[in-house]
């Protein structure tokens, strides 16, 4: 009874943390069904119910909320101490959750995969695409890649590359017809693809020269939400953007696409893998961030 318990609040936390019945099921490598079952069987013995259910969505009710509140601590323990036993295994092993920015996956994380994967036969890997500020604590993920500005305090940060860049861009195109500017003010005059993050801040243009700081609201009429958008948008010669010089390059050194005011362009400290300093370390993550620490010490010896 006691172990039915543990996969029943297991269950629940699941479907707590991802609001689906499917989605919970994947993590658990369990069925729908089965996971549909374990919510079931815990609501009859609790005598409450723990979920309002519809076809679109699943929301905690009160007495559900009260139980997650009160269980997350719990089970995080019990994470831990059986992550702890992997410690005597002689390879990595498990599930390993990562919530990472969709920049961060197709420059960073994405060129990595097959080699972690190939040395760790016995990890599972997980990394969800989320350009959202995300709690990784509260969502169940084992970690999480974002710009190092944007890393809570209490968190260990993993530098996955040099810093980063970014980079005023536009097409030949729209240059010629529309000239090209030669200070952040004039931006005012041009047409700009503006972008939106998913929290829903509209970010400003940030630029830096001697000491100099500004942060233009540029005008345009295309507001994204996606850098890989944005770029195609300035392909297509609907404007300005802001953007990683990482990931214009390719149009660059191909000419599609050209960057201005360079000169207001400073390097800030780019993305790292970040993970609670307070919880006992996977064998998995640990074995993923020793394989990012020496790709990252074999870039800078380069």
């Amino acid at each position: 009874m006691a172990t039915d318990n543990l996969t029943h609040l297991a269950a629940f936390a699941a479907v707590a943390r991802h609001r689906s019945f499917r989605r919970a099921g994947a993590e658990l490598a369990l069925s729908t069904s089965a996971v549909s079952y374990a919510i079931r069987a815990l609501e009859e013995r609790l005598g409450v119910g723990l979920f309002h259910r519809t076809t679109r969505s699943v929301a905690l009710t009160e007495a559900g909320q009260r139980l997650l509140d009160r269980l997350q601590p719990a089970l995080g323990q019990v994470h831990d101490a059986l992550e702890e036993m992997n410690h005597f295994r002689a390879a990595p092993a498990g599930l390993l959750r990562i919530n990472a920015t969709r920049a961060a996956v197709h420059t960073q994380l994405g060129p990595r995969l097959a080699s972690f994967l190939r040395t760790h036969p016995d990890v599972r890997l997980e990394v969800a695409q989320d350009d959202g500020l995300v709690d990784i604590v509260a969502e169940g993920y084992d970690a999480g890649v974002r710009l190092h500005e944007f890393v809570p305090e209490d968190m260990v940060a993993v530098p996955l590359g040099p810093p980063l860049r970014g980079l005023i861009v536009a097409s030949p195109g729209y240059l010629r017809d529309r000239g090209v500017p030669q200070h952040p003010r004039e931006l005012v005059d041009h047409e700009c693809v503006r972008f939106r993050f998913a929290s829903g801040h509209l970010y400003k243009w940030q630029f830096e020269r001697d000491g100099q700081a500004l942060d233009i609201d540029v005008p345009g009429r295309l507001t994204l939400g996606d850098q890989h958008t944005v770029l195609q948008a300035v392909l297509d010669g609907l404007g300005l953007a802001y953007v990683l010089e990482d990931a214009a390059r390719p149009c660059l050194e191909d000419g599609r696409l050209v960057a201005v005011l360079q000169d207001w362009s400073e390097p800030f400290a780019g993305w790292v893998l970040y993970y609670p300093r307070q919880r006992q370390m996977s064998s998995a993550l640990r074995a993923f961030v020793d394989m990012l620490r020496d790709s990252y010490a074999s870039q800078i010896s380069s």
